[in-house]
């Protein structure tokens, strides 16, 4: 079989995995870790490898663009507590709690090994438990909370992988030439960011052809994450801050028909670097258990079933341990955000605490360690990538095919502030739209009102009327239009509503701009 048979096989194969996985209402990763897994005692499938210095560029780069791009600002900053304890502080305590356990079990390992294992498993990423939590309609804040950790604590974790990767292999380590380095690379990527999202911005502003301002989505992509490690600064971190600067201007200079088949590109490569994550991970597991004698095997297998057991039960106990002390905070203090949000409950904390799948950063950050990491009889850098893998496995298996019963069990609801938001920016569009035609008494914006007036109608009836009048003149429905979408723009500015409702009520303004297009 050649690799190109392989290659197609295996995507045809994940296409398969994920429409199980939706039957059976499980995150799709869940299955290709599986089939990731089976793919290891599969004989004649070839062994596709990958430069380690590509993987994290190849693989986080457009799968965390994509989760930035829809992150929102406000709601991350009304739980920036929640996030700070999970994104940095989980974080540092998994990594030193897994070296600490790594290094009870394997003696011989060095702290900068075993502190480089406790980085790359330490990331949760929300992907898996976000696909089960949108089928059952959690509190909005839980979601929040989960997208905005899985899009920062990357940050942390492979920052701390750097440093420790680097110890490993050059034997030395300094915090007084760390910390200023360290410091450089967190402010100037938060600088850096928002700055090259203005100039890319600038620069592709007259691209009109969807296929080229697609293709130069990536390129802007992988070029700013290139940049980043050329200037020592975290990939991670600049390439979120250009995500979230670029979902906050784009909308405003970026029509319809470039944004809509950018978004269904953007879903299906972010589909398939998962599935090439987990495919090739997988494939390195065959030759490493090959390669192993039956006792260092089994030695292996203690190591990873055991940093399996530790990552699990430190997020629950710090999640539990997160709200047992804010709840203590708010009987002292009292509990009054700014706007309507659930209090932390240790029904939350249950379905958080659960929610610790790994996923694709920590596949990646395995793939992308360099050769050499041995001691010895033990070979350091497979050790990790066994454990990675089995880390990833287990999560995916144990708690993201149990999550709904978790979900269904604390049967925790909020009342739905993204559709309340929703509706809210709906009938200002609306509104907006209508207004834009006061006054002009020609047939095409008395259809415009007809048009318009029905959508009213059945926004306030919870329905959504995509119908557009065909006899209405289109300049007078693009000025309609215009209007409506600059009312959606500045509620967000002012943040009365969050990127949530905002990308809703985008995507129905978009489609009747296409509807435009089409008359």
């Amino acid at each position: 079989m050649t690799s190109l048979e392989s290659l197609v096989g295996l995507l045809l194969a994940a296409v398969v995995l994920a429409a199980l996985a939706r039957r059976a209402g499980a995150p799709y990763p869940a299955f290709l870790a599986l089939g990731g897994a089976g793919l290891a005692f599969v004989p004649g499938v070839p062994i596709f490898r990958i430069e380690p210095d590509l993987a994290l560029a190849l693989f986080v780069a457009p799968v965390l663009l994509d989760a930035a791009y829809d992150a929102s600002p406000r709601d991350l900053k009304r739980n920036w507590a929640a996030l700070t304890g999970l994104v940095i502080v989980a974080v540092i305590v998994t990594t030193v709690v897994v070296a600490y356990v790594a290094r009870l079990l394997v003696p011989s390992m060095p702290w900068a090994i075993a502190l480089a294992l406790g980085a790359v498993v330490a990331p949760p990423d929300a992907a898996a438990a976000i696909a089960v939590l949108r089928q059952v309609r959690p509190p909005h804040r839980i979601l929040t909370i989960l997208e905005g950790e899985s899009l920062l604590n990357d940050a942390t974790a492979l920052m701390i992988y750097r440093l420790a990767v680097g110890a490993a292999v050059t034997q030395s380590f300094s915090i007084g030439d760390v910390a200023p380095a360290f410091a450089f690379a967190v402010i100037g990527s938060i600088v850096i960011g928002p700055a090259l999202a203005w100039l890319f911005l600038r620069l592709t502003r007259n691209v009109e052809d969807v296929p080229s301002a697609i293709v130069l989505q990536f390129v802007g992509t992988f070029g700013i994450w290139m940049l980043a490690e050329h200037l020592r600064l975290s990939a991670v971190l600049t390439v979120v801050c250009f995500a979230i600067a670029i979902a906050r201007r784009a909308p405003e200079s970026t029509p319809a028909r470039i944004r809509i088949p950018s978004y269904a590109v953007w879903d299906t490569v972010v589909f398939v670097m998962n599935v090439l994550a987990f495919v090739l991970i997988g494939l390195q597991i065959r030759p490493i258990l090959a390669s192993l004698e039956p006792g260092l095997r089994s030695r292996y297998f203690t190591v990873a079933a055991v940093v399996l057991g530790t990552v699990i039960i430190v997020r629950i106990a710090w999640v539990f341990g997160y709200v047992g002390v804010a709840r203590a905070i708010n009987r002292v203090r009292g509990y009054g955000p700014r706007r309507p949000m659930l209090p932390p409950t240790y029904k939350g904390a249950a379905v958080v605490g659960w929610c610790g799948m790994r996923g694709i950063v920590t596949l990646a950050a395995a793939l992308a360690l360099p050769a050499g990491l041995d001691a010895g009889a033990v070979h350091f850098r497979d050790l990790i990538v066994l454990t990675a893998f089995l880390v990833v496995l287990g999560t995916l298996v144990v708690q993201g095919l149990t999550l709904k019963a978790v979900l269904r069990a604390v049967n925790i609801r909020d009342d739905d502030p993204v559709g309340r938001e929703t509706g809210l920016a709906r009938e200002r569009a609306l509104r907006a739209a209508l207004a834009s035609v006061e006054g002009d008494s020609s047939p095409a914006a008395e259809a415009v009102r007809q048009e318009y007036t029905r959508h009213l109608k059945s926004a306030r009836e919870g329905r959504v009327d995509r119908a557009l009048a065909e006899s209405a003149d289109a300049q007078v429905r693009r000025r309609a239009l215009a209007a409506a979408r600059d009312v959606v723009l500045k509620l967000r500015e002012e943040d009365e509503i969050g990127d949530d409702a905002f990308h809703r009520i985008e995507e129905e303004l978009d489609r009747l701009e296409l509807g435009l297009e089409e008359t």
